[in-house]
This record gives C-alpha cells, structure tokens and sequence, in this order.
C-alpha cells in the first residue's frame, strides 16, 4: 500500500514539473511545431500558376501591360503572406512605392505556409481573373478547393483556418494597395478612345492589318513598385533624329529590318514566331517570363520560400519593366518599321508578324526579357543551361523547346526576334535590353535578408 502511494507520488510530481516546464516555455514549444517556409515544396505555387497561365490566354483583355500588373502584385501578395515563416528574411513592406503592411501572427498558433499560400493566391486569382469564363472561374474554385481539402486533413481545422484567414488577411491588404496604382479595371480599357496620337511623319499611326488604336497609351504614368526604375541610367536615350536621308541612321535601321525579313533562314523565322507571344493565342510576353520560372521551379524542386522570393521580384521587374518601356514609347512616339518601309523604301512590303498596337521605342520583349535575365541570374547562376518548353503543346506554329547557355543568351534571342519579325529597329532592341538589364539591377538590389 505504501509502495503504491509512493509511486503515485513521485508520478504527481513528474506531471507537475512536466506542466510548469510546458507553461513556462510555450515559445520554445511553438518553435519546435511551428514549421518554416522553407519546410515545404512549391506544388501549391507551380500549380497555381499553371492556372493563371492558361486563364492569362482566355480572360478578355490581358494584353502585356495588363498581364505584368497582375503578375506582380499577385507574386508580391505570395511572398508577404509567407515570409512570416521565413526567419532570416523581411517583408517588402516600406520597400515598394507606398507599401505599408503590417502582417501579425498570432503568437500561439502554428501556421501551415502552404496553406496560407494557397488562400492568397486564390483570392488574388479570383481578383485579377473575375472577367474570365465560368469555367475558368469554376476552375479557380477547383483548385482552391483541392488544396484545401488535402490540407485541412493533413493539419485540422484550427491550424487551417487560421492560415487560411491569414493569406486571405494578405491580399485583401495588396489589393487595396493595387487600386491606387492608376491601372485598376485596365483589361476594361485597354484602347481609350479620347487618346489622340501627336501628328507629323516621325510619328506612330495605327499599322496594318488591323489597325487598331493605341494600346494603354497612359500606362507609364502607373505607379511602379520601384522608383529607381524611373530615374538616370533605368531610362534609355531617345531613338535616332528621324530622317529620310539615305545614309541617315534612321534609313539605315529601316533598311536593315527589310533586308533582313525578305531574306529570313527558317532558323530566324521560328524565333521570331517563338518570341512572337501575342495576346490571345498566348500568356503574352510578361506570361512567358513567368512560365519560365515555374517551369525552373518544378525542374529544380525548388521550396516554398525561394519560390516566393523569386516569383516576387520577377512580378515587380516584369511589372516595372512594361510601366518604364511605355513611359517611353508614349514620350517617343517613335514611328514603326512598317510605316517607315511603306512609305520611304516599298510600298508593297510586310512584315512577318503582325505590328502590335503601340510605338516603336523601346521594344518590349527586349525591356522585360533584359529584365528576366539579371532576376534569374540573380537566382540560378550564371551560365546556368536549361531548355524553355512554353510552346511545345502547341499546333499552330513550330512550338519545339529551346535550350539556352544563360538566361542572358534568352534576352538577346527574344530581343532580337523582333528585328526577324519586322516589328522594331536595331537601338529599340539593343536599348531596350539595357533598360531592361537596369530594371532587374535595381530589382536585385532590394536587400531582403535580416
């Protein structure tokens, strides 16, 4: 009897020294269940944005512009809603152009960052994406759904909803930061009919076969996420004087982009098409950037928290990227190939690939792709080798992935694609890649280690 009562003793006090301990370091505790970001594969983000590639073709109205604005605040939403769980890096939050998040955990909950990735990036979908199809948007629900199942048996109710609520805390918060930008509602108004294009032969007119009415011709007065892509050496210097003077340099840059279409190998004929990205058929340029970097991610099985912090600064220098090159395009207003060609070498000539709705300096692809390669260099390495299989499943042109030495070696060739298409001249291209090389100088530059 008395050995029994001993023994229960000595179990009563072990229970109490056990209790004490647990009530006193709760924050050890918690640390030990609570798992980081980096704990987890990127699954829930590459699935993610497979979904918003495809809704990128479908949803009416996501030209480039468009297309980068939604990729940037919805890869910026991704990363503020877990770095949380990243505890050696801080939030963009005071680094952006007026973003000011304030992100508060509750300190005795366990969060699940998957989760909490899967609810932001459903509402920002759902957000950007709310003029897609019904079955698009039944998609979107699909897929927030999945997740959601999976993790709530995985992890109970409580951690879920509290995760849940978190990401969706998130995007609310980058959502009403969005609407103060100046490219709210823009797939609605991408050809605003009161903009009237500067008259005089240098000038952009509307090009055939369409000829359709400037595309976003108020885009560069958006606010960017950095500042310091709009200032000194982010800007390029103005295009060539224009000339009809046969050994000016702009005759010699209009005789270049015809003499190179009418002697195209099949080799530059598929860049071009490659490269070409137009919206509708496809997730547009920026969308091409972004396929790129999922399709590293899941190549490389990259974490949670590298996704990320690499789909965030992508988002901003392919957002920033298109925000710069339309500041200048419309300060430029600099006249098209095809309109030069026409009028001062053949009449007759066309180009390979349709001229998009815009002027000419600088080009695009070659701002946002000089962009991507400084980002991902920045991320995977120099010289790093893979192959880009964006277009493979198509049918309408040669889609056969390609392979690249660098990411470098991928902006030259996107750049250049466009003088094999007809669509832009030599400085445009080259210019245009440094523009762009700056903007991700300034995007790598955001120091986000603790």
């Amino acid at each position: 009897m008395q050995r029994n009562i001993l023994r229960y003793l000595v179990l009563f006090g072990l229970l109490v020294f056990i209790g004490s301990c647990t009530k006193d370091n709760d924050d050890v505790i918690n640390v030990v269940d609570q798992k980081n970001t980096s704990d987890f594969d990127a699954q829930v983000v590459t699935e993610w944005y497979d979904l918003i590639k495809t809704l990128t073709i479908e949803t009416v109205g996501y030209t480039p512009p468009v297309a980068a604005r939604a990729f940037g605040y919805t890869s910026v939403a991704l990363y503020e809603a877990v770095v949380p769980g990243m505890p050696d890096k801080v939030s963009l939050s005071g680094k952006l152009t007026d973003l000011n998040l304030e992100t508060q955990l509750e300190t005795d909950k366990i969060y699940h960052w998957p989760t909490v990735a899967n609810a932001v990036l459903a509402k920002m979908t759902g957000y950007f994406y709310a003029n897609t199809t019904e079955n698009r948007l039944t998609a979107i629900a699909a897929l927030e759904e999945k997740f959601n199942t999976e993790f709530l048996k995985e992890n109970g109710a409580e951690v879920h909803e509290i995760s849940v609520k978190l990401g969706q805390d998130v995007a609310d918060k980058i959502l009403a930061w969005s609407e103060t930008d100046g490219g709210k509602d823009a797939q609605f108004t991408n050809f605003p009919k009161e903009y009237a294009p500067p008259s005089g032969e240098q000038y952009w007119v509307p090009t055939a076969p369409g000829f359709q009415s400037a595309l976003q011709p108020y885009w560069g007065s958006n606010r960017p996420f950095l500042k310091a892509n709009f200032e000194g050496d982010a800007l390029p210097p103005p295009p060539p004087p224009f000339s009809v003077e046969e050994n000016s340099v702009c005759y010699q840059r209009a005789l270049e982009v015809y003499d190179v279409v009418n002697a195209l190998t099949p080799e530059q004929l598929k860049i071009a098409q490659f490269w070409s990205d137009d919206p509708v058929t496809t997730a547009t340029p920026p969308g091409h950037s972004i396929s790129i970097l999922n399709q590293l991610i899941k190549e490389n099985n990259t974490n949670l928290d590298i996704a990320a912090e690499a789909f965030a600064k992508l988002g901003i220098g392919i957002s920033d990227a298109f925000i710069s090159c339309w500041k200048v395009k419309y300060q430029t207003n600099y006249i098209r190939p095809i309109t030069y060609i026409n009028k001062y070498i053949d009449p007759s000539w066309m180009p390979v690939l349709n001229t998009p709705p815009f002027p000419e300096y600088t080009s695009g692809h070659s701002v946002q792709s000089g962009a991507l390669a400084e980002i991902m260099t920045d991320f995977f390495g120099d010289n790093y080798q893979f192959t880009d299989h964006t277009h493979e499943n198509r049918t309408d042109m040669d889609g056969t992935p390609r392979n690249f030495d660098s990411f470098y070696a991928l902006a030259e060739e996107a750049a250049l694609s466009r003088l094999y298409g007809g669509i832009h001249f030599e400085e445009s291209i080259n210019l245009g890649l440094e523009q762009g090389y700056q903007i991700g100088r300034n995007v790598n530059a955001l120091n986000l280690d603790k």
